[in-house]
């Protein structure tokens, strides 16, 4: 990224000079091998600020484009707040959305899975849009996109997939899911904040999407604004650092994780993971861990694990004294929801911090039993 943030300081939209032209190329390669890290096709991907931005484009762009089929939409509730909120706002003028709530029951209680026919069954003649999240950010759970495209493309309705957390932690074709628009971020993969793509399939059935941002036509007409080079240059990068160590990293992960929760189901009682169970790992993220403390005040929680950079929701609402929409939609109770605690292994943590990270979870919760009991 260095040389483009001094050397190559070009505008990439002003190509009628060498300085314009040296940005433009450096953007088009990024293009390029972000596409072939999707299996995509580089007209296809559309550069955004994030995947809050490319979640907008991709719902808002659907929905507010002229001579559309119909204004029923359906969307999980436990999507990221990117998803809910603008789906919220297109509901307050007049698009009616069906809401799909993960199963509750027996095994699947806690797992954040859906049942693809209920889901199957909600469609209409007039539903134009299906938005579901490839990975739940919250709890990991991975959710069977192929299946859904399927039913979809069969009804002639298009699919909308963020798939922000799951690009760079699993492999993501673009082909094989299916999916006619899908989101994601470079901050996700140890690119730079502030960048971010949408995947907008070409090809019959044509996907027409309104722009969101105008002024100048770029990005096809889709998304208008100076593009961020060094960004892309980087997101680029980081995406082919991640696809090239995904085997090894992932496996490295996996194997944190499962001892940070055995080391944190040993060290304390009344620890229940949120989330599939993890020797299903073919319906989990590698570096995902949420689980409930009972007996626990959230917020003290919280107050006491400081050395620990974890949080009790989205890393985007933490903000928000809300419990958990996720962990709520799961039907998990406000205390336990906010006594949950969610842990993001990443690519630099090391096994001793595995041992820290257990040590001060477990000291804290047992600490704030003893004070709630002698209260």
């Amino acid at each position: 990224m260095l040389p483009y943030f001094t050397e190559h300081y070009g505008n990439a939209a002003s190509t009628s000079h060498e300085f314009g032209r040296e940005a433009k190329e450096a953007v088009e390669a990024a293009r390029a091998s972000i596409a072939a890290g999707i299996g995509a096709d580089a007209r296809e991907i559309v550069y955004t600020s994030g995947a809050t931005e490319s979640n907008n484009l991709a719902i808002r762009g659907v929905c507010e484009r002229g001579r559309r089929k119909g204004n029923h939409l359906v969307c999980v509730t436990t999507e990221h707040k990117s998803v809910i909120d603008p789906l919220e706002r297109l509901s307050r003028r007049g698009c009616d959305v069906t809401w799909i709530t993960p199963s509750d029951k027996g095994d699947d209680a806690r797992t954040g899975l859906i049942d693809v026919d209920e889901l199957a069954a909600a469609l209409r003649d007039d539903t134009l849009l299906v938005s579901v999240m490839l990975a739940n950010n919250e709890i990991g759970t991975i959710l069977p996109i192929g299946q859904i495209a399927a039913i979809c493309r069969a009804r002639g309705i298009l699919l909308h997939c963020d798939a922000t957390q799951a690009l760079g932690k699993m492999p993501v074709d673009v082909r094989a899911l299916g999916a006619d628009l899908l989101s994601f971020s470079a901050h996700k993969l140890y690119g730079s904040k502030g960048v971010g793509a949408l995947f907008v399939r070409r090809g019959p059935p044509f996907v027409r999407l309104e722009c969101q941002i105008a002024g100048g036509g770029h990005e096809g007409g889709l998304r208008s604004g100076t593009l961020n080079v060094p960004g892309i240059v980087g997101f680029a990068r980081a995406l082919e650092l991640c696809l090239a160590e995904m085997a090894v990293e992932s496996a490295r992960l996996v194997a944190l994780r499962d001892r940070l929760y055995a080391g944190l189901c040993g060290a304390i009682e009344g620890v229940t993971l949120n989330g599939p169970p993890l020797a299903r790992r073919e319906l989990r993220l590698p570096h995902n861990l949420n689980v409930s403390f009972a007996g626990v005040d959230g917020e003290a929680l919280m107050m006491n694990v400081r050395d620990l950079a974890v949080s009790s929701g989205a890393a985007c609402t933490s903000a928000n004294p809300e419990p958990s929409h996720v962990l709520r939609a799961l039907g998990i109770g406000d205390d336990a929801t906010r006594s949950s605690l969610r842990f993001g292994l990443g690519r630099f943590n090391t096994a001793d911090e595995i041992e820290t990270a257990i040590a001060i979870v477990g000291r804290t919760v047992r600490e704030l039993r003893e004070l709630a009991g002698s209260t």
